[in-house]
């Protein structure tokens, strides 16, 4: 068996692997079918980039986010490995040229999102590369009773009978034992073997904040903590409120969602991870595949619906190991609006049916037409046109995608476009340039033709590459040179496509079957309620409620969240709490001290916790940087 603690050493320069990542490693090098449960921040991507080293060939990693898939193919790239990478908005040459440099070359990986497996070109090519072993990430995303199952899953079933014999690595941090099964089962393992790692975070503080007035509290908590923080919301337009509402009171925030341009989330996303900001706001687009360890916060303003997407959510705080918080805010209005999403996500099969029939319309899709055809979707449009609210249709969208009349696409990507607008005449007499503007013009005058007559493909990447500028520095001097009417600059985006899968049939034709509907309602309404019940738990251990939820039947209590905290200051009296905050407010005497001293004060651990507990959640102190400060 090789050397893998070498091949740790050499490439990534650990001196050792963490929780079960050689155990998964010598599994799947015994071409073993694994399942590997692994909390966010277990270091899964390890698992199966140091096991493909150690072996001969090319490992394919099926993973969901592009911008996951771009920056572990660079990060792979600085430490000498090759690695290519296919997903939507490639042209066809250059999927083509990526999966010969696969057959061809001496290459260790090839990302592919889920969407490509189905293409016939790379069936075709794949089966000619030397596989290793497949491995999946998000795993859970291939089964249908999970919280995030996505159809082009399913697909992946079909690798494995093009590629006879090779082992499969499927990866997850959220998956219930009823998932675990299915994931084996879609997967086709040759025999079940499921290797786990505890889910436990014994370094996160998870709490729950019963707040009327959330937008103060989300102020308090920044106050009295450090380090970067990452604040969830459910809307759009919350983002962006809540970033200016911390701007206002002092505090560097940026908000993120699915509506930016691509390049703008790029940079947003690296400013807060170069820490020039410190909170981002974002919604559920914004995560997966974040690679920043040092994360001492994450709030959540809205409740997500499930424990799944929660657990996954705050387990973005702490991953090094460090102490951090997860804040849950809640509030007398959310069980409302969240039993209201039950009926959003699974509308009545009646509006679902008329859906359809209205989408049919939009295309001029006569029945008895539309196999195979595939359209870009204009949500907005349609909404307007056809008077419907979006959260309904998409969810409408989704099951008629789960019944197998039409795919619904949202993260299909496409590559940036510009025109000049100005003649190659007017365009030489301009002096007035920044010399990099100028810099860039000529990298694109070289680079691409046709620039003058009509709108053209670029790549902001290799053009920063070109001109030794830094991508976020080319995205605003294309922006600006538009706003100079220049140019005129079609930013990368992810544009939604809708492709009918069978011949338009008679409303009321549309067959929902109970796997498509009836029990999938059942299973969304049980999650609801588990992540209600979290919140509105007044007794149990945090941690323990999470951990049983996903099969593990922890017996111990955290000790730090807020009520292991509660629990624990119960056992000491209203009077000695109130006689321990008088002696930290002496203390302090009108200054800042450090947090440590207080802990040289003569009463009990408990009491000192409790006291300043007490002394913030009455708003007399907060923390930060480790110290106590006077409001």
């Amino acid at each position: 068996m090789p050397d893998f603690h070498q091949i740790l050493k050499q490439y990534w320069g650990y001196d050792d692997f963490r929780g079960i990542q050689l155990d998964i490693i010598k599994s799947i090098y015994e071409k073993k079918d694994t399942l590997g449960l692994m909390p966010t921040g277990g270091g899964k991507s390890i698992s199966f980039q140091v096991t493909s080293m150690a072996m001969e060939g090319i490992c394919i990693v099926i993973t969901p986010l592009i911008a996951l898939i771009k920056d572990q193919i660079a990060h792979l790239r600085k430490k000498g490995i090759k690695a290519e990478a296919i997903y939507s908005g490639m042209s066809h040459d250059k999927i083509l040229m990526t999966l010969e440099n696969c057959i061809l070359g001496d290459y260790k990986f090839l990302y592919i999102s889920p969407e490509r497996i189905s293409s016939p070109l790379f069936q075709a090519k794949v089966r000619y590369m030397n596989v290793n072993f497949i491995t999946v990430d998000e795993a859970h995303c291939i089964s249908q009773w999970g919280y995030d199952f996505r159809p082009s899953y399913l697909a992946i079933s079909d690798i494995r009978r093009l590629l006879p014999g090779k082992p499969v690595l499927a990866i997850t941090a959220t998956a219930t034992p009823k998932v675990i099964t299915d994931i084996q089962e879609k997967l086709r393992f040759s025999s079940p073997n499921v290797i786990r790692m505890s889910f436990e975070r014994k370094n996160l503080k998870y709490l729950v904040a019963h707040r009327e007035d959330k937008s103060q509290e989300i102020i308090n908590i920044l106050r009295r903590t450090s380090g970067p923080a990452i604040i969830y919301t459910r809307s759009r337009k919350k983002t962006k409120e809540i970033s200016e509402w911390l701007s206002q009171n002092g505090i560097s925030a940026l908000h993120y969602h699915a509506g930016l341009d691509n390049t703008d989330r790029d940079i947003r996303q690296n400013m807060w991870h170069d820490e020039s900001v410190r909170v981002i706001v974002a919604t559920n687009a914004f995560g997966m595949g974040i690679d920043k360890p040092n994360v001492k916060l994450v709030i959540h303003t809205d409740l997500p619906d499930s424990i799944e997407a929660y657990f996954q959510e705050a387990g973005r705080a702490g991953r090094d190991g460090q102490e951090a918080e997860a804040v849950m805010l809640y509030n007398n209005s959310d069980r409302h609006k969240l039993l209201k999403r039950i009926d959003e996500k699974f509308p009545t099969k009646e509006y679902i049916r008329q859906v359809y029939d209205d989408i049919c319309s939009y295309y001029e899709i006569a029945v008895g037409d539309g196999y195979n055809v595939t359209r870009e979707f204009d949500e907005m449009d349609f909404c307007k046109k056809f008077r419907y609210f979006p959260i309904p249709l998409l969810s409408s969208f989704a099951l008629l995608t789960k019944a197998g009349y039409i795919t619904y696409r949202d993260e299909e990507e496409t590559k940036s476009r510009i025109m000049f607008l100005l003649c190659k005449e007017d365009l030489y007499k301009l002096h007035t340039l920044p010399q990099n503007n100028e810099k860039l013009i000529q990298a694109i005058l070289r680079s691409y033709g046709g620039v003058f007559s009509t709108y053209v493909y670029i790549d902001e990447t290799d053009l920063a590459h070109q001109t030794r500028l830094q991508p976020d520095a080319i995205y605003n001097i294309l922006k600006a040179l538009s706003q100079q009417h220049i140019i005129h600059y079609i930013p990368r985006k992810n544009t939604p496509y809708i492709t009918f899968n069978t011949r338009r049939v008679e409303t009321a034709e549309i067959m929902l079957e109970p796997e498509v509907y009836e029990i999938r309602k059942k299973e969304y309404a049980e999650r609801i309620h588990a992540i209600l019940n979290y919140a509105e738990n007044k007794h149990i251990c945090r941690s323990r409620i999470l951990l049983n939820y996903f099969g593990e039947n922890n017996i111990h209590n955290c000790g730090i969240c807020d009520i292991c905290r509660q629990n624990a200051s119960n056992k000491i009296t209203g009077k000695q709490i109130e006689k321990t905050a008088e002696a930290i407010m002496n203390l302090l005497a009108g200054n800042s001290i450090p947090l440590n001293n207080i802990y040289n004060l003569p009463f009990e651990t408990e009491a000192i916790e409790a006291a300043l507990q007490w002394l913030i959640d009455e708003e007399e102190v907060y923390t930060k940087d480790g110290m106590i400060i006077l409001n």
